[in-house]
């Protein structure tokens, strides 16, 4: 995928501690792709925390790899592509989604909007923000199953501020007709033990706690 590139300031992981997302362990078997049109591709279109900032090597750590590695093992020929830069928006990822989805998907991951939150975006804009992906992604792939997940905010930013944030991702989720992870870091967001030493990204076996909980979300989309 291309580097957007956006300035050195813009490309540094804006995400702060207190992100929480949902995930559970799951392996039931999963439906064969049809061999003549080549493997169904789930893609996931994120920032730092789906690209993996910090991992030693995020190609195996990073929890879509993860994804990719539990399909492999249930001989499932899927193929996962992980579009996750550092420090995106949604803003960002609605002006590369075309880009991103020139070639078939099947399934779309949308892990968007944390540094919406945190750089205080009003959550409308990130709510039209997240619509607009999810309405050109159908366009370009009609068949398109989305799965959005969801963020929320520390306390720090305000009481207004969050509760508006968090309630951004049901209702997308809902006026969409697209399935939701609740919380990307549930159970990972201000473990020590499950983040790097910034506290703000999670290490290698947070990685492996997102990958069960985006898991659990991800599989009934997989087998429709």
């Amino acid at each position: 995928m291309p580097k957007m590139n956006p300035p050195a300031r813009a490309r540094r992981p804006f995400l702060r501690g207190g992100l929480l997302l949902a995930l559970a362990l799951f392996t039931p078997p999963l439906p064969a792709a049809d061999p003549t049109a080549g493997p169904p591709t789930v893609v996931f279109l994120g920032d730092s925390l789906t690209a993996g900032y910090g991992l030693a090597d995020p190609a195996s750590e990073a929890y879509p790899a993860l994804i990719a590695e539990r399909l492999r093992a249930a001989r499932a020929p899927w193929k996962v592509v992980n579009a996750g830069i550092s420090g995106d928006t949604t803003a960002g990822g609605l002006r590369r989604i075309d880009w991103t989805l020139r070639a078939p998907v099947d399934v779309l991951v949308v892990a968007l909007g944390a540094n919406d939150g945190l750089r205080g975006v009003d959550p409308a804009v990130t709510a039209a923000n997240l619509r607009g992906i999810i309405k050109r992604a159908r366009a370009r792939h009609p068949a398109v199953r989305i799965l959005l997940a969801g963020m929320q905010l520390p306390p720090e930013l305000g009481a207004a501020h969050t509760a508006a944030f968090a309630r951004v991702f049901p209702d997308v989720a809902a006026a969409t007709g697209s399935a939701l992870v609740p919380f990307l870091l549930a159970g990972v967001g201000g473990d020590p033990a499950l983040n790097l030493g910034d506290r703000i990204h999670p290490n290698a076996a947070g990685h492996a706690v997102m990958a069960a909980t985006v898991w659990t979300h991800l599989e009934p989309l997989l087998a429709q």
